[in-house]
């Protein structure tokens, strides 16, 4: 090898390993977006302390993954778009126009398609990741909230606030099915990892439907009450699940608790206690410990899943709104 090469050949190899470290660095994180602030807070899931922020776009909002792991997409509400952040690098690669108000969306199983609940609008935009394009819209009751395909990509829900529905809409034809009624108020979901339920959260009834997902009817409901808090306080919003299926957490809002609910038997197992309005909720990758975003304390509780305790409060930004796990 000859002697000139070596130092170009060592400054490229620094160069590889530096982004290798960085972009290692960058997968053990939460991410919770910032309302206010419109940022991105990033939390060490080893030492679960703040490393840093990055700016976004305007109310950044709801935040998912997509496919492969090394991007992070954001709602921006007041911006009506999505910022795409590249993790390795923590910068803003691109904008994705997502119409009026966007509240919350999910990616159909291949990534190319972003459904979006457009608030203002009442209805739902099906839109083009890498365009920017709205492909076709769905008409659907007053403020659309929360937003789930089924893994198979072939039927997708939206809640609405005003109505108290979820509209089922066949993503082939993007004609509504069937609207069910539910608690007041829904506003996010959970499908069991069978495909055969479809938890909702109802945000004004302190409950839980649960939806068949053969034939979209209701049968049953988990109903919250949480000692010294108002009924009127209760107020489910986040919700995840286990990977095997035996257990939802769901965040209860300004009664400032998360549920631990046993899945076959639909019965609340343990409350704990977390900050002001708990919001959002996100599992880290081995399940043992769940993210809690509290939107009125501008911080994050981390749960330990196993005793149900609290292990450490983390402050991040202004009226914190979701939380992704990066690993």
């Amino acid at each position: 090898m000859s002697p000139r090469k070596t130092p170009f050949l060592r400054c490229a190899l620094a160069t590889l390993l530096l982004g290798s470290a960085l972009g290692a660095a960058q997968a053990q994180t939460a991410y919770v977006s910032s309302e206010k602030d419109n940022a991105l807070t990033l939390i060490d899931l080893k030492t679960l302390t703040v490393k840093g922020t990055i700016p976004s776009c305007k109310r950044t909002r709801h935040l998912q993954l997509l496919p492969g792991g090394k991007q992070l997409m954001v709602a921006c509400t007041d911006s009506n778009a999505a910022d795409v952040i590249d993790l390795a690098s923590g910068k803003s690669v691109r904008r994705v126009p997502l119409g009026e108000e966007p509240e919350a969306f999910d990616l159909s199983p291949d990534g190319k398609t972003i459904y979006v609940s457009n608030e203002d609008e009442g209805e739902a935009s099906f839109v083009d990741a890498a365009t920017g394009k709205v492909l076709k819209k769905v008409k659907v009751g007053e403020e659309p909230e929360g937003v789930k395909v089924s893994a198979d990509g072939k039927t997708l829900y939206i809640t609405s606030e005003v109505a108290s529905l979820v509209h089922v809409i066949d993503t082939a034809t993007a004609k509504v099915i069937k609207n069910v009624k539910v608690g007041q108020r829904p506003r996010r979901f959970a499908l069991t990892p069978d495909g055969k339920e479809l938890w909702v959260t109802n945000e004004l009834d302190a409950t839980v439907s649960i939806l068949s997902t053969a034939d979209h009817s209701v049968i049953g409901t988990v109903k919250f009450e949480v000692k010294g808090a108002r009924a009127e306080d209760i107020s489910p919003v986040g919700i995840t699940m286990t990977r095997d299926g035996k257990r939802a957490y769901v965040a209860l809002g300004k009664a400032n608790h998360v549920a631990f609910v046993d899945v076959a038997s639909r019965k609340v197992t343990q409350l704990t206690l977390v900050g002001k309005r708990a919001w959002n909720v996100a599992l880290d990758k081995a399940e043992a410990r769940l993210f809690v975003v509290n939107g009125l304390s501008d911080d994050l509780t981390v749960i330990d899943t196993q005793n149900g305790k609290a292990l450490k409060t983390v402050p991040v930004g202004r009226v914190p709104y979701g939380v992704v796990i990066a690993e």
